[in-house]
């Protein structure tokens, strides 16, 4: 990648992506956007990637935000291209067919927590601190921070981040459904690992099936949405995982996938 904006490497198939600005504590500038962009469309395509973890560089940030001395001297119209490209970048990890875990190892701030929301989980140091201060640069979320927080943690407590502005720790993200686990700073890269490594060895077009129930059915009605999932169901007794899976049940041993 363009002056090693991403850190990549890959084992046992999990991806880490990892931004790679410390310091400028990891904020997301045009290049390192197209640069994620590139990144995980990669991992996508890519067989041998069952699992992505994405994090930042250094011990003080996931992202701090966006590049704040890049958007100074935009004009409105290069300010809306600046928001879509952020947010077509994002909409791609949270569309990906292989599950994303956002490792926050510190500040995910403004573009930052937006981030970390498009992944489909999110890990947090117990020393994290997440919000979406853009009122204080008289802007507002540009990424879909107003779109995810109020479908995560609903309208109360996404006006009060919006609002105000302020941050918050980890154990309010996780009470507010923000994160899904807080762990202690020093064991935060052996859990996600832990967890994408668990992840890694499930049926993969299984966990692409839940996915797309979740990313595409949670946005229909109750009757659509139900037989989106009963037609995926139906889907994956079509595949050999399934007829693994329910045989090393049967015979009282561990399944191994192939994502077939």
């Amino acid at each position: 990648m363009t002056d090693n904006l991403l850190l990549i490497d890959t084992a046992a198939g999990i991806r880490t992506i990892r931004i790679n600005r410390p310091d400028k504590l990891n904020a997301l500038n045009a290049d390192t956007l197209d640069a994620l962009d590139a990144a995980f469309a990669a991992a996508d395509h890519d067989p041998e990637v069952r699992v992505v973890v994405l994090t930042g560089a250094g011990p003080k940030a996931f992202v701090a935000g966006a590049d704040i001395s890049e958007m100074n001297t935009l004009t409105p119209a290069q300010g809306r291209d600046f928001s879509l490209r952020g947010t077509r970048m994002m909409r791609r990890v949270e569309k990906l067919s292989k599950p994303v875990i956002a490792m926050v190892n510190g500040f995910a701030l403004g573009g930052g927590l937006e981030l970390a929301m498009c992944c489909h989980l999110r890990i947090a140091a117990d020393t994290a601190k997440v919000g979406q201060p853009e009122i204080n640069l008289g802007l507002i979320p540009g990424f879909g921070g107003s779109q995810r927080l109020l479908r995560l943690c609903g309208r109360a407590a996404t006006l009060e981040l919006c609002l105000t502005g302020a941050p918050i720790n980890a154990e309010r993200a996780l009470q507010l459904g923000i994160v899904n686990r807080v762990v202690p700073a020093a064991e935060l890269e052996s859990a996600v690992m832990q967890l994408a490594g668990q992840l890694a060895r499930a049926a993969p077009l299984a966990l692409r099936g839940m996915l797309d129930c979740v990313n595409i059915g949670g946005e229909c009605g109750i009757e659509e949405g139900l037989e989106y999932e009963s037609a995926q169901f139906g889907l994956m007794f079509a595949t050999e995982d399934m007829r693994e899976g329910t045989s090393a049940f049967l015979e009282k041993r561990k399944p191994t996938f192939a994502g077939k």
